[in-house]
């Protein structure tokens, strides 16, 4: 057994070796300059270092204060529109009694299923028509309803006992008083799950701003550090040093928010 104990703990050093060395990388990579970095054979960790390339990203070009803040607009709203869109759908599906609730449910799930490419047309098409391109709108809207989030929220609202409800409705409260001053607060594990999930989503996406944007004053984050690369020539410490400002916000969020993150994952799974 303590042979066993020593053989697993060995993998998973290997296994957590083998994933934090792309950061690791990174964060080397991003205080040397080009050269150093495409040299061959690697200088990982041989001086000189340039902590100066995080100064001169934030300097290189104007727009890119800018692109943090539409990051940090982007993301937020679109957690706050989701958690309350989500919540209030996993609710109705935990909690309430209407016709076709289990199709409509399974129909919900159903569209997890679907690759975004065979929607990215369509979308485009829809958005185009109604006069959102360029704005952050089709970054926003198509993504209220969201599968993934109604059914995190669906499934942890279903391991709550239904003694608080009953005393609430006996009290007088409605369903929607319920919900937003009874059940709302005990979910929010499983609502700090969700918005870390969805903000993650929209920090670093690429593509949707990459289609729905054409200003380089709206453009987001990881949108903008495509500027740093040229047809013949890439500024990788720059692009490298933008990517730390990209990865670090979700690293600090997680690791505040990991005792909530956990707790509504696993919750959110005990109850079909």
């Amino acid at each position: 057994m303590r042979a066993r104990g020593i053989l697993i703990y060995a993998l998973l050093l290997a296994i957590t070796v083998v994933t934090f060395s792309p950061f690791v990388l990174s964060i080397l990579g991003s205080l040397k300059d080009t050269r150093s970095i495409l040299a061959w054979p690697p200088r990982i960790f041989s001086p000189p270092f340039h902590p100066e390339n995080y100064v001169r990203v934030w300097r290189a070009s104007p727009l890119f204060p800018v692109w943090v803040r539409n990051s940090v607009v982007l993301a937020v709203i679109t957690v706050v529109v989701k958690l309350l869109s989500c919540s209030m759908a996993g609710y109705a599906f935990a909690r309430m009694r209407f016709p076709g609730r289990n199709l409509l449910f399974w129909a919900t799930l159903a569209t997890m299923m679907v690759p975004y490419a065979v929607t990215l047309v369509p979308n485009y098409t829809i958005m185009a028509r109604f006069g959102w391109i360029d704005t952050y709108l089709p970054l926003i809207v198509p993504g209220i309803s969201d599968a993934f989030g109604v059914f995190l929220m669906a499934q942890f609202f279903k391991t709550l006992p239904r003694d608080y409800e009953d005393a609430a409705r006996i009290d007088g409260a409605s369903w929607f008083t319920i919900f937003w001053r009874v059940m709302l607060p005990l979910a929010r594990p499983a609502l700090v799950a969700l918005a870390i999930f969805k903000f993650q989503a929209s920090w670093n996406d690429f593509l949707g701003p990459l289609i729905y944007l054409n200003s380089p004053s709206k453009f987001t984050l990881p949108l903008g550090l495509n500027f740093f690369k040229g047809q013949y020539f890439h500024f990788w410490e720059l692009i490298l040093a933008g990517a730390m400002f990209n990865a670090v916000p979700m690293l600090v969020i997680f690791a505040i928010f990991q005792r909530y993150f956990i707790k509504g994952i696993s919750l959110g799974g005990l109850k079909g």
